[in-house]
């Protein structure tokens, strides 16, 4: 069904790709050319939506070096239709094979689409999206207003406060969701990994970098993340167990300089290439490998427990309320050790608190 969907990747660049060193990306990607590849062993796939956007894209990518698994990285093209209709069945199919799907959308509307995938799913779903708006009348508007069936949290991480209204903060945190501010995300920018851990799938807005960084995005902003925090944020997303979509959006090639944008984007997805194959596979379906601490409150009569990865040395919060069988997957939150710190201070985490209330 795929090859309805999906263009090869052009001859000119499968060429371009055989021409660089045995260790570069190029050389070890496993592309559509004259037909879709077998997928069996491939674990990340790379489609572009928007053939001049994700063709430069390429171009960058290609030239990064490759110290993956053999046969774990395929390049499926682009679609031949670049809008939702043809997206969702491409991200949907892929999702059922146990293939983690890269999505190069040159419009940030595209994004959408990443979380209509999901609407099939058995389980309430967490998305994550960075951006410096809010954007709850546009991209997300039909799935915040009324709120998606599908959707548990939603998160966004680097907004910019300036120019959002004061109702879209209000809304937010009157539905309880993950909120982490542009100031905030940079000073300490550890905190937003547990928020990323906890999401099943990350939509990532170019126009969140600083024009400086990424001049190739329509209505840039002078202020936002510099590249080398792009790439934290994109490694912690590939190392979370549970995610297994990427999403990087609004990329506009005719406004970028140098091509410098591209680069930007190839790097993002080399550093979630990267993190994904570091995963540690110590998401908690049960507390096996993980050590337990419990927190006593002398003043509320109450215990909290906290679980750290043996593996990973990484923290969840086990949510001490009853849940329905939808929530089950959602009851141990991802945290930090400030957070364990907080509670051992006898100070409840901010995250509990919004865990409760969704609960």
């Amino acid at each position: 069904m795929l090859n309805n969907w999906l263009k090869i990747v052009p001859a000119t660049l499968a060429k371009q790709a055989a021409s660089f060193p045995d260790d570069s990306i190029g050389k070890n990607l496993i592309l559509h050319q004259k037909e879709i590849p077998d997928l069996k062993k491939v674990k990340i796939a790379l489609i572009g939506v928007g053939d001049k956007e994700a063709n430069a894209v390429r171009e960058q990518l290609y030239m990064c070096t490759f110290p993956f698994p053999k046969a774990g990285v395929a390049d499926l093209g682009n679609l031949r239709k670049p809008d939702a209709t043809q997206l969702i069945p491409v991200i949907f199919e892929l999702l059922s094979g146990k293939v983690l799907p890269i999505i190069l959308g040159a419009k940030d509307d595209l994004a959408k689409a990443q979380f209509l995938a999901y609407q099939d799913a058995k389980a309430l779903v967490n998305m994550v999206t960075v951006d410096e708006v809010f954007r709850r009348e546009g991209v997300y508007g039909s799935l915040l207003n009324p709120r998606h069936k599908l959707l548990f949290n939603f998160g966004v991480l680097g907004l910019q406060v300036h120019q959002t209204a004061p109702e879209a903060l209000n809304y937010l945190s009157k539905n309880n969701f993950d909120l982490i501010r542009l100031g905030k995300s940079k000073a300490a920018i550890e905190e937003t990994e547990p928020v990323i851990r906890d999401a099943d799938l990350l939509t990532f807005h170019l126009s969140a970098l600083k024009q400086s960084e990424a001049p190739g995005v329509a209505q840039a902003s002078p202020s936002g993340f510099f590249v080398e925090e792009a790439c934290q944020l994109s490694r912690y997303a590939g190392m979370s167990d549970k995610l297994s979509s990427f999403g990087i959006y609004g990329y506009a090639n005719e406004l970028d300089r140098n091509g410098q944008t591209a680069q930007v984007a190839a790097q993002m997805i080399w550093y979630f290439m990267d993190g994904y194959f570091n995963r540690k596979g110590d998401y908690p379906t049960g507390t096996g490998g993980l050590t337990e601490y419990v927190v006593d409150f002398r003043k509320l009569n109450y215990q909290l427990t906290f679980w750290k990865s043996k593996k990973s040395g990484r923290w969840w919060m086990q949510v001490p309320v009853q849940t329905k069988k939808s929530q089950e997957r959602h009851r141990l939150i991802p945290c930090s050790f400030q957070d364990y710190q907080s509670a051992c201070r006898e100070e409840l985490p901010d995250r509990l608190l919004q865990a409760f209330s969704r609960f």
